[in-house]
């Protein structure tokens, strides 16, 4: 059965705990739990315990598997083959869930997408075609391929099912942080279009209502930050460049934000230069490699942005897809600590 889709703030009522818990089930031959993590030289240096959930562990290299997994086992059995637009972890994700469906996937990606995230959507099996990011319009050309082509459409983001496999990351946190018994103050989570941490929020604020949940976005991409101040959708200049090529969508989604502005307590923008900072840290004191999208969450708690009184902090890392020129710039840059 294929679940039903909805837009705008029916996408509110109908992503629940239910619904994240039924993804849970339905996804987990597929995907991995990831652990949280700690430093105690961090947590010293810091002044707070802070707790790292590294979903650059997961299969594929980011979350993107969890929401893809759902959608795409959720699909009727007479679908053949599907489409996916993606910055290149969703493709990867869809890519791989589809193969293991015994569909075919066609992907949508920027023609300056990383290297590694092309050959890996390649090697799960996927078709890759290109667009230029900052020219053309990557819904346009993946509705109208989609049509073309008779493929069912996977939306990064703007998708029910994917909201709910993405909020099975927050079931995880919540469990393990019971499970430690400990009750953080704060998550911060990376943030594009918004389908993890509308999922994340919607699992949080029923097993951790108390829990603040903040957005971390790239500087030039901080467009659900200034969404939550101004209460309406706002736009990013799409001719800005940022490392963190994983989130930089021009705006929130419809359905996501309609999540987001109810339960987030707001966000952070993050410079290149500590999205960099901080996948050295991530490397050197939690033996992690992480990509500059996937970092900013950690970025903005190594960086004191968090309310000055938190105890204790979750950080969610989304990917570890970097190619290794990138990641030299990161081991390179100037230590945090």
């Amino acid at each position: 059965m294929m679940m039903a889709e909805f837009t705008g703030v029916d996408a509110a009522a109908r992503i629940d705990l239910a619904s994240i818990e039924a993804a849970a089930q339905r996804i987990a031959p597929h995907i991995v739990t990831t652990p949280l993590l700690e430093s105690p030289r961090l947590n010293e240096w810091l002044g707070f315990r802070l707790l790292i959930k590294p979903e650059n562990l997961q299969h594929t290299g980011s979350f993107k598997l969890r929401g893809a997994s759902n959608a795409i086992w959720s699909l009727d059995d007479t679908i053949k083959k599907v489409f996916a637009y993606s910055s290149g972890n969703h493709a990867q994700g869809v890519a791989r869930a589809a193969t293991s469906r015994g569909l075919h996937a066609t992907t949508l990606l920027p023609e300056a997408s990383p290297k590694g995230k092309m050959a890996g959507t390649r090697a799960f099996g996927g078709t890759v075609v290109t667009y230029n990011r900052y020219t053309e319009n990557r819904e346009e050309i993946g509705e109208q391929m989609a049509a073309e082509t008779g493929a069912v459409l996977i939306r990064p983001y703007e998708d029910t099912r994917i909201i709910a496999g993405q909020g099975t990351v927050g079931l995880e946190i919540a469990t393990q942080c019971a499970a430690m018994g400990v009750t953080p103050d704060h998550l911060v989570c990376c943030c594009g279009g918004g389908g993890l941490i509308a999922g994340i929020s919607t699992a949080l604020r029923a097993k951790m209502p108390t829990t603040q949940i903040w957005a971390a976005e790239p500087a030039n991409y901080d467009d659900t930050i200034r969404s939550l101040a101004s209460g309406r959708r706002e736009h990013a200049d799409t001719s800005q460049h940022s490392v963190c090529d994983a989130i930089v969508t021009p705006q929130p989604g419809e359905m996501t934000f309609s999540i987001n502005q109810q339960t987030l307590a707001g966000g952070f923008a993050i410079e290149d230069s500590l999205a960099l900072q901080s996948m050295a840290a991530a490397f050197h004191h939690l033996k992690l490699v992480v990509e500059p999208g996937g970092v900013v969450a950690l970025a903005a708690a190594l960086d004191r942005r968090l309310p000055e009184d938190a105890t204790c902090v979750v950080a969610v890392i989304s990917g570890g897809n970097v190619d290794t020129d990138v990641f030299e710039r990161a081991l390179d840059a100037t230590p945090l600590l």
